[in-house]
């Protein structure tokens, strides 16, 4: 057993840290009012202009990218090979949250999250420049999976750096609201994203061979100047306090270990706690984050990942496949410049509630917040497709905006939640896996599923299967733990593997 010397009138000291407090983990400064803008712009601007790359992307795959490089295919066989394409980008993910992770939780948040700037931008550029596959046949559904899977990769390790930005910077009572920033770029570049399709439809035509030709390119190239704006952003921040402050823990470790191993005996002979080696009293043995994160927190993982099916499901349902459902002349038949317009009010209405409810998991509790909006979003779903299929675009108008408002009720506390479920050691890590997970199965495999299920069962099909991505947040949810009002700044010292004590249930 490990104990913690606690400083009085404070809270217990992190591994290496002085009894007195005075060490280099204990003088972490209060971030000023100009640095906590600035964290909010960063992450607010970043996530914007990831998620701007990655909806032009769902866009396009709903109504161009058939037409462009599936071509020989039939139109309902080219929408699912389209969708297939999108489904790649939530493949990468997991991958790219343990690659960013990894360096995120060794080397700091700052440098990886420029770095997944930096990927998605080249990658969403490319993209706008392949020739359609009339010209250079099979090579160019080819380049667009690889770039596609680039682009996923990137958005891997974003999400949870951005997260992880704003909450270990935030005071912790309004880290909820907060945590908000990160998740307002996803209603941003939303709207930024059918901006520019709307814009690029209005000037080539609606439904002409100048929109196929270059008029979806239009909205790709010009990320480009948006990726040079958030890196401005992003340069101009410091590293998180919670970050440095873990890094001090471990280096502190670190020398005291090398102390104990230069005594009289290599430290065989010194004693620490309960008879154990003063080197492990000090710290649990460093591994890599993803290691640890499955060692001690594994089951935080899989119900974080189990919370985001839900939230995947019907985001990518909404902004990709009912966008298509809509616009499709078998389908709805609304004109294209109609179903971006009523995308953009949509993402309006997402954005406001974003900040709402986070604002709200601060008086409320995060798990609250994600309980009312998987219950209510599972009821919903049943009632989406009788709604549009009613065939006018208010219909559809009102479809969307309560899908993504029973959406954004979960989605606007996750920001703050999933990092508190995790310890600074691997918490990018862990918080970008749980993350990243749920969006193969509910963002990568529903919306495939919903294409395929559509031609036999119609929209009562795919309410169901959207339905039952809720009962699964919503039992996970349920399982998880409070974590509203934690501390972010500290190491608990005392560990055990899931494999010896699984960890108790918190409801």
């Amino acid at each position: 057993m490990t104990t913690t010397v606690t400083p009085a009138g404070g809270a217990a000291s992190p591994p290496g840290a002085s009894a007195t407090g005075t060490s280099a983990v204990g003088s972490t400064r209060k971030p000023t009012p100009r640095e906590l803008r600035r964290v909010r712009a960063a992450s607010f601007a970043g996530t914007t202009i990831e998620f701007y790359d990655f909806f032009i992307y769902g866009t396009a795959a709903a109504l161009v990218f058939p037409t462009v490089f599936f071509p020989a295919l039939g139109s309902g066989a080219a929408l699912v090979a389209s969708f297939a394409t999108f489904g790649v980008g939530f493949v990468a993910r997991p991958v790219g949250s343990i690659f960013f992770g990894h360096f995120g939780d060794r080397i700091g948040r700052k440098q990886s999250l420029i770095s997944t700037l930096l990927i998605m931008g080249v990658a969403t550029v490319l993209m706008g420049l392949i020739p359609p596959s009339d010209q250079i046949g099979i090579a160019a559904p080819i380049i667009l999976v690889t770039l596609r899977f680039l682009q996923g990769f990137a958005v891997g390790g974003e999400w949870a750096g951005a997260a992880l930005l704003t909450a270990e910077y935030a005071p912790k009572d309004k880290r909820g609201l907060y945590g908000a920033f990160p998740q307002l770029g996803t209603p941003a570049g939303m709207f930024l994203a059918n901006t520019t399709f709307l814009v690029s439809a209005l000037v080539a035509g609606d439904s002409s061979e100048a929109f196929l030709s270059y008029g979806w390119r239009i909205p790709f190239v010009a990320s480009a100047l948006l990726i040079a704006i958030g890196l401005w952003v992003r340069l101009s921040i410091a590293e998180t306090p919670a970050f440095v402050q873990a890094q001090a823990a471990a280096e502190e470790a670190r020398r005291r270990d090398a102390e104990i191993a230069a005594a009289p005996g290599g430290g065989k002979d010194t004693q620490g706690v309960d008879g154990a080696d003063s080197a492990d009293a000090v710290r649990p043995r460093e591994r890599s984050p993803f290691i640890d994160v499955f060692r001690f927190q594994a089951r935080e993982v899989l119900l974080a990942s189990g919370c985001l099916v839900m939230l995947f499901a019907f985001f990518h349902t909404s902004t990709s496949f009912l966008t298509s459902y809509a616009s499709d002349p078998e389908g709805i038949g609304l004109p294209r410049t109609v179903v971006l317009s009523i995308n953009m009010l949509a993402a309006v209405v997402l954005g406001v509630t974003v900040v709402l409810a986070g604002w709200l998991s601060d008086r409320f509790g995060r798990r609250r917040l994600l309980i009312f909006g998987f219950a209510t979003g599972t009821v919903w779903a049943l009632f989406i497709f009788p709604v549009i299929s009613i065939g006018t675009g208010a219909a559809f108008a009102l479809a969307q905006c309560l899908t993504l408002l029973f959406y954004a009720c979960a989605y606007g506390p996750l920001g703050s939640y999933l990092p508190e479920l995790f310890k600074p050691r691997y918490r990018y890590t862990g918080a970008g896996l749980g993350y990243n997970i749920g969006g193969i199965l509910g963002g990568g495999i529903v919306p495939i599923l919903a294409s395929a299920i559509s031609a036999s069962y119609g929209g009562t099909g795919i309410g169901l299967l959207l339905s039952a991505t809720g009962v699964i947040s919503l039992v996970c949810a349920w399982l998880l733990r409070e974590t509203r009002g934690q501390a972010l700044d500290h190491e608990e010292p005392a560990e055990t593997p899931l494999t010896k004590e699984p960890a108790s249930v918190g409801v």
